[in-house]
């Protein structure tokens, strides 16, 4: 345990030094931090919401639309295969959680069950005296209203990572709620707008026969209004419910501009490229209308087929409307919208109040624990002190690297650590003195008291690191924060305690070549 190989000296040195260099960013600014040329370290740590203030939102996505929507699209097929056979009914529509049709001749009952079987998919289909109901089971509900919430904390975060928000916190609460943390955030209510917008954009044919201003329109067509409500532009379009292409065939969507003007452009993927240009090449002349979450947002012409699977977005955008239209069709539409339950915004004045809290709670306990291992074991004392500070500047720089957030609950596992840093070398410092009243020489006392004591500081640190593993596996929001710093800490102090003081109390050795150990 005395003797050290040249190159893990070497090593030792460079770890350290490495540490240096990454910590020192954090006594910078950012800007100043930022502003570093990149073969230089300049990442800094992350500060969380409640140590740099942000926005907290609670939002609740609207499950039964999911449900609803599921429903319509089996209406309008059940629709379309009776129509199809030519087979009377009537009262078609939705029951609860069920679709519902009355056959006008009770004895079609067989030929409709074949016809419907497919569109039933999962869903029990029954006919009872002409009665047909599509009901969708318990089961189905639940694991609709489970993807749909999946799906929607998956758009939810690349919306926000759109955004360049920095360490957002993103998870699931409860069975149909999402909690939104975003630190720094500066204007939430634009966050909050791109977070909330369901961004379902669909390309329909617009129906010229029917006026928007007519009192009821077919079953086929509904009437959607328009974003854009200049002077001699229409207010009201009819368009078919039909989707001729869907925004879910999207790969990209970029703003650019057009004549000057801020557009979106934006690309299909080779299955929207196709219907696209089926859709164009089938209906020259007519409008075709692009709607975003039930409103138009332009219904150009189709002057020539469009064969590229890409096109232009044009309408009454502003530069920031379209960069965020863009993004909000490069992240996807949600299955549902979303309901902001719960809105707080915390003031950095609070997280700076909280740092120098925890700064001084951290320089207190580092005093102290300084001033105890110098009383208790002198010089071995200040070699510990040493691989202490050398601990909290690996376990700064290891944050900054990683960028892990530190949250509040997070400088108390910072202040946690260093206290049991000091538990290592204590184990080697009193193993150490038990070997001196046995008479041993200060080379084997030192050599068996970091042998004898080694199996002791891995159990205790390994102990540790599982049950602050399992912390962050299971736990969320602060518990994570402190089980980040705990666990880095454990690896720092692992490495500080067995190979720095271990190195420095060699190196002293070789250089004093002292008859007694003042310990």
């Amino acid at each position: 345990m005395i003797h050290f190989a040249k190159w893990k000296i070497i090593l030792i040195v460079a770890v350290l030094i490495a540490g240096v260099a990454y910590a020192a960013p954090n006594l910078i600014s950012r800007d100043l931090a930022e502003r570093l040329p990149d073969w230089l370290p300049h990442q800094q740590v992350n500060l969380g919401l409640d140590l740099q203030g942000g926005s907290h939102l609670l939002l609740e996505v609207e499950v039964e639309s999911v449900i609803r929507e599921q429903l319509a699209m089996v209406v309008d097929s059940v629709r379309s295969e009776l129509r199809g056979a030519d087979i009377g009914y009537t009262g078609l529509g939705i029951e609860g959680n069920a679709v519902t049709v009355t056959l006008r001749d009770p004895t079609t009952a067989d030929q409709v069950r074949g016809l419907l079987e497919d569109v039933a998919g999962d869903m029990d289909l029954s006919i009872e005296n002409g009665v047909v109901r599509i009901a969708m089971t318990e089961q189905a509900v639940e694991d609709r209203a489970r993807r749909a919430v999946e799906q929607s904390i998956e758009i939810v975060r690349r919306r926000i990572d759109e955004t360049g928000t920095r360490e957002p916190t993103i998870q699931r609460q409860g069975n149909d709620r999402i909690l939104v943390q975003l630190p720094g955030v500066k204007d939430p209510e634009r966050v909050k707008e791109l977070i909330g917008k369901t961004a379902k954009m669909t390309f329909r044919l617009v129906d010229s026969s029917v006026s928007p201003e007519a009192a009821s329109i077919p079953p086929t067509l509904e009437r959607l209004p328009s974003v854009d409500d200049e002077p001699g532009l229409p207010r009201h379009y009819v368009v078919q419910k039909r989707v001729m292409v869907s925004g879910e065939n999207l790969v990209d969507a970029q703003p650019t501009f057009q004549d000057g003007q801020p557009v979106v452009s934006f690309r299909f993927d080779s299955i929207g490229a196709n219907r696209f240009g089926d859709a164009t090449r089938e209906n020259v002349g007519r409008l075709f209308a692009i709607v975003l979450d039930g409103e138009v947002i332009s219904a150009p012409v189709i002057r020539e087929p469009i064969l590229g699977g890409s096109g232009v977005i044009s309408g009454n955008f502003t530069v920031q409307s379209a960069q965020d239209l863009a993004l909000l069709l490069r992240a996807g539409a949600l299955p549902a919208p979303l309901t902001v339950l719960e809105e707080r915004t915390v003031g950095a004045g609070l997280g700076a109040d909280s740092i120098r809290a925890g700064t001084m709670a951290s320089m207190v306990g580092l005093v102290l624990i300084v001033a105890t291992l110098l009383v208790a074991y002198g010089l071995f004392g200040l070699f510990a002190n040493i691989a202490l500070i050398f601990n909290g500047i690996l376990l700064l720089a290891a944050l900054s690297l990683l960028q892990a957030t530190l949250t509040l609950p997070g400088i108390a596992g910072i202040v946690l650590t260093l206290g049991m840093a000091v538990d290592s070398n204590v184990l080697v410092f009193e193993r150490i003195r038990e070997e001196i009243r046995n008479g041993r020489s200060p080379v084997t006392a030192i050599d068996t008291g970091y042998r004898e004591a080694m199996s002791s500081i891995v159990d205790a640190n390994l102990t540790t690191l599982i049950s602050t593993v399992l912390l962050y596996q299971f736990g969320s929001g602060p518990v994570r924060g402190f089980a980040v710093t705990l666990g880095i800490g454990i690896i720092t102090t692992l490495f500080t305690a067995i190979m720095v003081t271990r190195l420095i109390a060699v190196l002293w050795l070789r250089k004093a070549r002292p008859k007694t150990v003042p310990i």
